[in-house]
């Protein structure tokens, strides 16, 4: 192959091996440690401990994540909404508007009427944006892995951690606490305690068939609560997992070393480059567009009078 017809090709190539060699250190000595255990890049030893009688209060990395996201969700849309104009004046007012579009009229019109879309909005929307931030920063090899370190020409430096709030199923799982308690909770202010249980029924159903009709309709209301969790959370976890075996992961539970860094390295960088990209520009807002499109669903469907 002439390299001189392949520039991009060359200078892709050169770069994985510089990568590769520049970490070489740290992936060789972690050979010589005890066997690596994937999960340990999701557990949450304490940073700071706090502990209020028998409560834990302790920050960690997966509170951090949360703070993180929260502040940038509220940072980046208030500065966005005091740049908004009547007329377009930028890129950023352009893709706000069509995040917008697609919050509104997607996502909240298109599962129930304007009356609970206007009332809705905000709150799916806020789960959409914070999701969505969550999902991205834990695309972001971020230095908070720092009970790890690596060696880099002699300084000891805090491994980077790739870890998303969402990767932590305590944090799926109160968000669909949150959207399961609402959804109920709008259901029965409607048309009342009764009134709510008897729409899970549908029309014609009369009869013997009431009983079993209604438990089936009970148990997927609780269904529903671990799958929105579940779902979130597998996802985002099992991306991280596979981008950690394809960024060196994988050659330290084999034991290979240098050499085994630089073979897999080279071999599998355009691999984990373009699932990395899948990762971020699919995966992470499709999970985020899920999660909220269920949340409005859920919500249409408790104010409806059938199911």
């Amino acid at each position: 192959m002439n390299l001189r017809s392949h520039p991009r090709s060359l200078l892709a190539s050169l770069t994985t091996l510089v990568g590769v060699l520049l970490l070489a250190p740290g992936v060789a000595s972690a050979a010589d440690e005890p066997a690596l255990n994937p999960s340990d890049e999701f557990a949450l030893p304490p940073w700071i401990s706090i502990r209020i009688g028998g409560l834990d209060l302790s920050i960690n990395k997966a509170v951090f994540y949360v703070v993180v996201a929260t502040i940038l969700t509220c940072v980046v849309m208030i500065y966005a909404a005091r740049r908004m104009a009547t007329r377009p004046s930028g890129r950023l007012q352009v893709v706000l508007e069509g995040a917008f579009g697609l919050m509104r009229d997607n996502i909240t019109r298109g599962n129930m009427d304007s009356k609970m879309a206007a009332k809705w909005f905000p709150f799916i929307a806020t789960l959409f944006l914070f999701i969505w931030f969550s999902n991205m920063i834990g695309y972001i090899p971020m230095p908070t892995n720092t009970h790890e370190k690596f060696s880099l020409f002699g300084l000891e430096i805090p491994s980077f951690a790739l870890y998303a709030a969402t990767a932590n199923i305590s944090v799926p799982l109160v968000l669909a606490l949150v959207v399961w308690i609402s959804y109920h909770v709008e259901g029965i202010r409607v048309h009342g305690p009764l009134g709510y249980v008897r729409s899970w029924v549908p029309k014609g159903v009369e009869g013997f068939m009431v009983g079993p009709i209604l438990a089936i309709e009970a148990l997927s209301h609780f269904v529903r609560l671990i799958s929105l969790s579940l779902r979130l959370f597998a996802n985002i976890l099992a991306g991280h997992l596979l981008i950690l075996f394809m960024a060196g992961g994988l050659v330290v539970l084999l034991g290979m070393g240098v050499f085994g860094s630089v073979i897999l390295g080279v071999s599998t960088g355009t691999l984990a480059v373009v699932f990395f990209l899948f990762e971020i520009g699919l995966v992470a807002t499709l999970q985020a567009f899920i999660f909220s499109t269920l949340t409005a669903i859920y919500l249409g469907g408790a104010v409806a009078e059938e199911h």
